[in-house]
């Protein structure tokens, strides 16, 4: 079946089509019961015999008497329908008029439609008898549309007027057969199907500057024949895919090592060059493996991270710098991590004054002696200090009492101000957990920098954390008005050695005497104007939370270690003569 109908012509079959349901030119009797489309009442056609052949685009024998039953059958099912005159039939069908618009220009003379004998049929077919002329409507105006011929009362659209409509239908002999279609420019070759990249086609013709005709002016140029590069295509498809599947196969293994496999390791303790790896604190073992990887320590995170998971200590590491060996295996790089020597840092002891500080730094990060002191002195306020530190202009360090005991990283090439900074940030961070605004106030203390103070004095002279809450009473209460025994003096060996940069507890009253310095409690009441060390976490625990017993005196009885305490003077005058008996003084 064509897009058009059901024969193998183009009759028309779209709903819209006025020939929509028409059996064509073979005048077919209509399906019993079928709704007609013109009128709305059944058609009743009597069976005919099949069309015979047409040669010559004429009609064949027998036509002509086909004529006058179909001229029958078409007043029954049309009702009144305008005729043609003779003079019309003459003119379409016997004086060879041409059909223009309609059949492409054809020519056909009169011999053709000259009346034929007339063959006789049964009743089955066409009725017998001679043939009288009767009138047929213009094939080019089927339906009398141009005459204004309706059926059903109603004026019938024109379905080919316009350019774009149904082309008329034509008797079967007059129908043109449809053009086959031309060969594109781009001729893909024998095979259609075939692609032009694998059909060899000669690049040279798409260069060529010679115009392009249809197939006849190409396959008459002769010439040299085409060039194929069908191997050349074959070798590049199979290099393509070779790299696809040589891609694929890479990184499957890649996956499978990364997954199945052991990771990446070096093997030995590394060679003779050094290097300085810093691990923050709290970090896992990923981040410590992925620092010890950056550096040229480890060749993986993996092999790292399963070592440490195998060795008993390795969960140990702590933060710090660690001076280590390039291209170790993962086991000898927590052998010397676990190792005191290979690590790089700075430890700030409880109580330790900020000159040793200073010191350290200057050897650990190679540097001049006194560096670090004169970075202290010149950038102590970009370093981080809360505001409330160093409103007393007698503070002999602005940073004394900030850089908070711990261990810091401290390594070749770093900067002091970088390691200094870490030091009093900490600081701060401790002092915001201890509250000291709060606790100064609570204490009767005038700012929160006298809170370090106090606790750097209880660190200084205690030795025990029992020691720190009975000392930070004394203090307190010789800090009070009502303090007749010493009048509001601390009498603190530990700040005259501060100022005097000594550790000396064998000061002659003379000395202290006649020194007058702010530092110096022997001379100058209340406390000193600012720490004289850097107090750990439990002075200032026993700074805030001091003894309530009522003591006002110590002494080291032995010198050393064990410190004994008094409420009188006259307490304090027997321990002090027990001192002197232990020292033979």
């Amino acid at each position: 079946m064509t897009e058009y109908g059901r024969g193998e012509g183009s009759e028309p079959w779209h709903p819209e089509d006025p020939l929509y349901g028409d059996d064509g030119w073979g005048g077919q009797q209509a399906q019993a019961g079928q709704q007609s489309p013109y009128g709305g009442q059944p058609q009743h056609h009597p069976e005919q015999p099949q069309q015979p052949q047409y040669d010559n685009g004429g009609w064949g024998d027998g036509q002509q008497a086909a004529y006058g039953q179909a001229q029958q059958h078409y007043q029954q099912q049309y009702g009144e329908q305008q005729q043609y005159d003779q003079q019309q039939y003459n003119q379409q069908y016997g004086e060879q008029q041409q059909y223009d618009q309609q059949y492409g220009g054809q020519q056909y003379d009169q011999q053709q439609y000259a009346p034929q004998p007339q063959q006789q049929y049964d009743n089955n077919g066409w009725a017998t008898g001679a043939h009288e002329p009767v009138q047929y409507p213009d094939p080019s105006d089927p339906y009398g549309q141009q005459q204004g011929m309706s059926y059903g009362g109603q004026q019938q659209p024109d379905f080919y007027g316009p350019p774009d409509a149904y082309p008329p239908p034509e008797p079967p002999a007059r129908r043109r057969a449809e053009p086959e279609p031309q060969q594109p420019d781009w001729d893909p070759g024998p095979d259609q199907g075939e692609h032009a990249f694998f059909s060899g086609a000669d690049d040279d013709e798409d260069d060529s500057d010679e115009p392009k005709g249809d197939r006849g002016d190409r396959k008459g140029r002769g010439g040299k024949p085409k060039k194929r590069r069908s191997g050349c295509a074959c070798l590049v498809v199979l290099l393509v895919f070779g790299g696809g599947l040589g891609g694929v196969g890479y990184f499957g293994y890649q996956f499978y090592k990364d997954r199945f496999g052991s990771a990446p390791d070096y093997a030995g303790d590394g060679t003779s060059e050094l290097v300085s790896v810093v691990i923050p604190k709290g970090a896992y073992g990923s981040t410590i493996g992925q620092k010890l990887k950056e550096a040229g320590v480890v060749k993986s995170v993996d092999a790292f991270v399963a070592a440490q998971d195998q060795n008993a200590k390795g969960k140990t590491i702590q933060a710090g710098a660690y001076l280590l060996k390039k291209q170790m295996s993962a086991d000898s790089a927590i052998e010397m991590m676990l190792d005191p020597k290979s690590q790089n840092n700075v430890l700030v002891k409880p109580g330790e004054r900020n000159i040793s500080v200073y010191k350290t730094i200057d050897a650990k990060l190679e540097l001049s002696s006194g560096t670090t002191r004169k970075i202290a002195e010149k950038e102590f306020e970009s370093l981080g200090l809360p505001d409330w530190a160093n409103d007393n202009k007698e503070i002999k360090d602005p940073l004394e009492g900030f850089l908070y005991p711990g261990t810091y990283p401290a390594a070749k090439g770093m900067k002091a101000e970088t390691v200094l900074k870490e030091m009093v940030t900490q600081a701060a961070k401790k002092y915001d957990e201890f509250d000291v605004e709060a606790k100064a106030k609570a204490l009767k203390l005038d700012n929160p920098l006298q809170v370090v103070t106090v606790a750097s004095l209880v660190q200084a002279e205690g030795k025990t954390e029992d020691d720190f809450r009975k000392m930070a009473e004394v203090i307190y209460n010789r800090l009070k008005s009502t303090n007749t025994e010493t009048n509001r003096k601390l009498q603190f060996d530990s700040t005259f050695n501060y100022l005097k940069n000594e550790s000396n507890i064998n000061i002659s009253e003379s000395e202290i005497n006649s020194n007058q310095d702010p530092y110096n409690t022997y001379t100058q009441e209340g406390l000193p104007p600012g720490p004289i060390g850097n107090p750990g976490d439990e002075a200032m625990k026993a700074t805030e939370n001091p003894t309530d017993e009522g003591w006002l005196y110590f002494v080291a009885t032995d010198g050393v270690n064990k410190t004994e305490y008094a409420k009188t003077f006259a307490e304090f005058e027997r321990l002090r003569d027990k001192f002197n008996e232990s020292s033979g003084s």
